[in-house]
């Protein structure tokens, strides 16, 4: 071909970046490039430059040259006029201004690093000045103050040039060529030539040529890249229809014509024999050129300079402020250890060069705690520091609790400090407002995240683009292995036997191979799979810089509410020198904050939470007998079955429990040795006898086990002579598991044994246990921080268990799974929990004494401002009396139908001694005749009449409201509850199941609740019972029946399918609120858990007029002493009054025992999946 062997690069080019519209996968597209003899290659995605730092990398990894672009929009008059504008006639619509008038499109490339960072700007304010509608927009005036080291192009057949000329304005099509022209320089600016086979590319060509030929602008060939391989134009497709929601066979939107690939030099310059062609050809190799790397993205210190008073630099500060913090921390004064370790940590910090780091973020800490937002105590491994504890960035003294410094900032190894910080998260915005306010806001802002289209949604996806059903891509996603971690297996590792769990995908290998749909479906999902789908916002990130970050990196701008977003993600941020923080959320702060408040309002006192002793025995019997629903950390049902197994009477229990219910430390069974070694029932042996005194300051207080990194470190500071520093490089070497890593670490860990006189037998034993340890040892600075929220919440709910547990429902208004379960634990603990009262409740639940009112706000189509209302009225006229009297006091927005319905369902009105179907019959005319009244009011009618008639405007109300006589019927117990639950979302006076529990209890394996746990995992054949509401009943395409509906018992509900061949069986049963025991399989596959049923029976309620007793079956070969008293321990945390038999198993014979009257039990599932769990799932009778 003419020309090919002078090469060619690639200057238009659609990577993934380009999100829903590129499919270029960069290392893909890099290989291909060098596989093409292409030395360099750009990138220019649409509106922006979020894949610019990712695009550097890859592309010098690789050894191609990265020329960084962008396709950018250009507003057709300013970025500021927000309104489309055409230049055409009506009758040339489809010539004129892209977007309906709102941009045209230009191709540009940073030349040199002042033009990488023209660009970013650039880029950056075509989101703050310039988004219309959904376009990042530039105009000639920004690119004008921004064109220094910049080349670009008239665009494709959208730019403003051959738009013109479409439109046949040549002389503003020639002026708009020479008005780039001046703002990029006469030879950085070219014509921009593509074809594709399309009109639209070759409409205008002569006269774009004849504008270059009159004002010198040479020619530049492009290929409008989105992928990378001529075979993936189908996948590329279907890409489009997920973008537009449509299918390959009606898609929204294509690309017509062909070629939209990384072609070959040969393939270009053989498109058109042309000079002007073959010129644009060559001269991409000129603009290749020009593009000099030097310079970009290289990291700077861009830490935010803390100001400090005059005379004071921020070494000096930072000393003072920590010397001053440990004068607020210890007003008694601190020894001699606490003073050394402080000195040391200034040391470090200094030596590192961060201090304005810790003076940055105490700053905000502390402004927050002044302005009563809640802020965690300590989170991951900064709360193993003293100057973090002094300057008051954690709520620790590391201390007594054997944190170490070197584990959060090791000297030996030079990083960065990474401190995450919980808020209130009702509070988390005002303390970044605060951030912005005291940096600047072009200093600050949000991280982007990407979301990559997943195995499972790329499936689905699919499916609905090839026009297949719904139940086609479920089919096949179900057929998938469940997540592991969250994590699905990809495609390809379906198919690669060389992948870990190739060996899991047996089911979805042989629909591939069996069924030809299935097999389209996966290939094109295939073409998806991995792609960036949308750009979202981390959930706690941060971005600070001591300088505008648009100076930097790329920022975006969210169109919902005007928030300054980074298009870089925060690993890219920290790898430039920008400082990211963690600004979390934490619910659990929420309640405690809410919980502390409500106790002062009920009159109790003022609590510090940083007061409390770690020794508070009511929290500890708590623990112990694992009634920890709804304290941090501490909630799930296995979590308490082990609680009461380990018992726990100190903090170390706590940090201890956090630390190994984790699936590394539970997999080597290291939470049950614990247990048992602590409740004496295990023996404590050392690793080896030559370790037991050396290791016993370290290991007593965890029984003898490794359950820390911070006790790797010290046993290799102890016995091996490490520093700590080096101690930690250990830690994470050995959590590598690269044996030439491991081997290389071994010679100098025995050597510092062996010099400290320890045989090669202990040396290699301790080393056994210390390299599979370290791949799952916790940080004990985390597991201290978050122990110490986790006793506050224990310590709350034992202590003052209304305010607590009215806090925890609060925090969960808007989950009625959750409420369901913390509204059962209320039952459980004797606080009563009322319905909403129109006298007694405020917005959230509310402690009043030892029970709990119902929140206002929690009652659905009650908004805001009417409970807002209802609250300020009766604060002003005083209580409601009656019914009519709340019409009367309450404003406009109170008094209407849909609102006043709502609180009567819901029983707002009981305690004015009304009846709720009373009301209902009553209410829409009373409601109308008292909001006539309130209108008149409102418009001055009654001031009026009295002015007018020599009155004053206080004359006396003649008119009179509809009040008929209330009826004292009452709908029967099952109609209230029904309509209660439509209003609040669940049963709160009453459930129909109370009083049924132990005919449940005695039947199913687990209460509904701990379905969601990993204890039950996909796949599980379970039986639940409970009642059944939302009942569906549906058709297959071929005329079965089949149904769903939601089971629901006292602590939850999960959503049961009873597909065609159980409906056969059961559907007769299939009634709405019927109480039913349902057996099926675990369907955990999707978000929510749902159970696939495979049996139905109807609960037998002639049981429950003669209380049985529960019948525990053991066999008499299992009776230990140890049994025994775990089997007291179990029953005594479910008091009641039902009797417990226990029949003993003997070879030929049973036994029945009628246990005291002093041992009865509450028969809850709670009791029976312990004892389950115990004795085995076949321990009850």
């Amino acid at each position: 071909m003419p020309g090919a062997a002078d090469g060619f690069v690639h200057l238009h080019v659609h990577t993934e970046y380009s999100m829903l519209d590129g499919a270029a996968r960069l290392k893909e597209m890099f290989a291909e490039a060098e596989r093409l003899g292409m030395g360099a290659v750009a990138m220019t995605d649409h509106g922006n430059t979020y894949g610019a730092y990712d695009f550097f990398t890859k592309a010098t990894a690789a050894g191609i040259t990265p020329i960084i672009g962008t396709e950018a929009y250009i507003a057709p008059a300013s970025r500021y006029d927000k309104k489309r504008i055409q230049w055409g006639r009506p009758d040339q619509k489809s010539d004129d201004v892209s977007g309906s008038g709102s941009y045209t499109h230009m191709t540009m490339w940073a030349r040199n690093n002042d033009g990488l960072h023209n660009l970013l700007q650039l880029s950056s304010r075509a989101y703050t000045e310039g988004y219309f509608v959904k376009w990042p927009r530039m105009d000639a005036e920004l690119l004008a103050e921004h064109s220094k080291g910049l080349m670009a192009t008239t665009g494709c057949p959208s730019g403003e040039v051959q738009t013109r000329l479409r439109l046949g304005h040549y002389d503003e099509a020639r002026a708009a060529a020479g008005k780039y022209q001046d703002i990029f320089g006469k030879e950085h600016f070219y014509l921009e030539l593509m074809d594709h086979g399309l009109h639209i590319e070759r409409q205008v060509r002569d006269g774009l040529l004849r504008i270059g030929k009159e004002l010198g602008i040479p020619p530049v060939v492009t290929n409008d890249s989105h992928y990378t391989h001529e075979s993936e134009a189908t996948s590329h497709a279907a890409l489009l229809c997920v973008q537009t929601g449509s299918t390959l066979a009606a898609p929204t939107f294509q690309f017509d014509g062909t070629g939209y690939y990384l072609k070959s030099a040969a393939e270009m310059y053989g498109i058109d024999s042309s000079d002007a062609w073959q010129e644009g050809c060559r001269n991409t190799l000129a603009i290749a050129e020009k593009v000099d790397t030097a310079g970009m993205f290289v990291k700077k210190n861009l830490m935010p300079k803390f100001p400090v008073p005059e005379g004071e630099t921020e070494e000096s500060w930072f000393r003072h402020e920590v010397w001053e913090g440990m004068k607020r921390r210890f007003p008694n004064g601190y020894d001699e250890q606490h003073r050394k370790q402080a000195e040391y940590e200034i040391g470090v910090i200094l030596q590192m060069g961060f201090p304005s780091y810790f003076l940055v973020t105490a700053d905000f800490i502390n402004w927050s705690k002044a302005n009563g937002i809640r802020v965690g105590p300590g989170r991951g491994s900064a709360a193993g520091s003293m100057v973090a504890f002094a300057m008051g960035i954690t709520d620790l003294d590391p201390l007594p609790h054997g944190l170490i410094f070197e584990r959060f900032l090791n000297p030996d190894r030079v990083s960065m400090p990474d401190i995450d910080i919980d808020f209130d998260e009702r509070r988390r915005g005002d303390v970044i407002r605060y951030v912005t306010e005291k940096w600047g806001a072009d200093k600050v802002a949000q991280i982007v995240t990407y979301g990559t289209i997943k195995a499972k949604a790329a499936i689905k996806d699919s499916a609905r683009v090839l026009g297949y059903p719904y139940a086609v891509g479920d089919r096949i996603t179900k057929a998938m292995p469940p997540a592991v971690m969250g994590k699905d297996i990809p495609l390809s590792g379906i198919f690669d036997p060389s992948h870990k769990r190739y060996n899991e995908a047996g089911e979805i290998r042989g629909l591939y191979e069996s069924d030809p749909d299935v097999k389209k479906v996966i290939d094109t999902a295939r073409g998806l799979e991995g792609l960036i789908r949308q750009a979202g916002v981390h959930a706690a990130g941060v971005i600070m810089s001591a300088e505008p970050l648009t100076d930097h990196i790329p920022v975006w701008m969210r169109a919902s509410d005007g928030a300054i977003i980074t298009q870089f993600d925060y690993p890219t941020c920290e790898t430039l020198g920008l400082l990211k923080m963690d600004f979390l959320g934490l619910r659990n702060l929420t309640v405690l904050d809410d919980c502390l408040k409500a106790i002062v309002a009920d009159g109790g006192p003022d609590i510090d939470l940083l007061d409390l002793p770690l020794d508070d025995p009511a929290t500890y019997e708590l623990l112990a007998r694992g009634d920890t629903l709804g304290v941090f950390q501490l909630d799930g049902g296995p979590m308490r079955s082990l609680l009461r197994l380990m018992r726990p009477d100190n903090f170390e229990d706590i940090s201890a429990v956090l630390a190994l219910y984790r699936p590394g430390p539970m997999g080597a069974n290291s939470h049950i040795n614990y247990a048992l070694r602590k409740t004496g029932q295990q023996e404590k042996t050392p690793i080896h006898p030559e370790l037991a005194e050396p290791l016993a300051e370290i290991l007593d207080t965890t029984h003898g086990l490794i359950v820390y990194q911070e006790q790797v470190m010290s046993i290799a500071q102890k016995v091996a002579g490490y520093t700590l520093g080096n101690a930690d490089l250990l830690r994470r070497a050995m959590g590598k598991k690269k044996k030439e890593i491991l081997d290389k670490e071994f010679k100098p860990f025995s050597e510092g044994m062996k010099q400290n006189g320890y045989s090669d037998a202990a040396i290699k034993a301790l080393w056994d246990v210390l390299v599979p340890f370290s791949d799952y040892a916790f940080n004990k600075a985390h597991t201290a921080g978050y122990g110490l929220v986790s006793y506050w919440t224990g310590y709350l709910k034992a202590n003052y268990p209304a305010a607590y547990m009215a806090a925890l429902l609060t925090s969960v208004r808007d989950d009625k799974d959750k409420m369901a379960v913390y509204l059962n634990e209320c039952r459980k603990m004797g606080i009563k929990v009322f319905p909403p009262d129109v006298n007694e409740s405020d917005a959230n639940f509310t402690p009043r004494g030892t029970d709990i009112r119902f929140g206002l706000a929690g009652v659905r189509n009650v908004g805001a401002n009417a409970v807002d209302a209802i609250i300020a009225a009766r604060g002003e006229k005083g209580a409601y009396k009656d019914f009519y009297d709340f019409l009367k006091k309450t404003p406009a927005i109170v008094c209407n139908k849909k609102v006043v319905d709502a609180l009567i369902k819901a029983g707002a009105f009981d305690s004015l001694m009304h009846t709720r179907k009373g009301l209902l019959a009553v209410h829409e005319a009373a409601v109308e005749s008292f909001a006539e009244i309130k209108k008149s009011e409102a418009v001055g009618q009654f001031d009026l009449f009295g002015s007018g008639f020599g009155g004053d405007s206080g004359g006396e109300d003649l008119s009179v409201a509809f009040t008929p006589p209330i009826s004292t019927d009452e709908w029967p117990k099952n109609e209230k509850l029904a309509t209660e639950r439509e209003m609040l979302g669940l049963y709160v006076s009453d459930h129909p199941l109370s009083g049924v529990e132990h005919l449940l209890a005695a039947k199913v394996d687990c209460p509904i609740s701990a379905l969601v746990g990993d204890d039950y995992p996909d796949g599980r054949q379970v039986a639940v019972g409970g009642l059944l509401s939302g009942l569906q009943k549906r058709v297959t395409k071929q005329g079965k029946l089949w149904a769903s509906a939601r089971l629901e018992d006292l602590e939850g509900g999960i959503e049961v399918r009873f597909f065609p061949a159980t409906y056969e069986l059961v559907g007769q049963h299939l009634v709405e609120d019927a109480m039913v025991l349902v057996k099926g399989r675990l369907d955990k596959r999707e978000d929510q858990p749902q159970l696939l049923a495979q049996d139905l029976a109807l609960l037998d309620l002639g049981e429950a007029d003669s209380e049985k007793p529960v019948v525990i079956l053991l066999s008499a070969n299992r009776v230990n002493d140890q049994l025994v008293a775990q089997l007291r321990e179990t029953l005594s945390i479910h008091p009641g009054t039902t009797e417990v038999h226990l029949k003993l198993q003997h070879k030929a014979r049973a036994t029945r025992w009628k246990l005291g009257d002093n041992v009865r039990v509450t028969p809850t599932p709670a009791l029976m999946a312990d004892l389950k769990q115990l004795l085995g799932p076949a321990a009850i009778e």
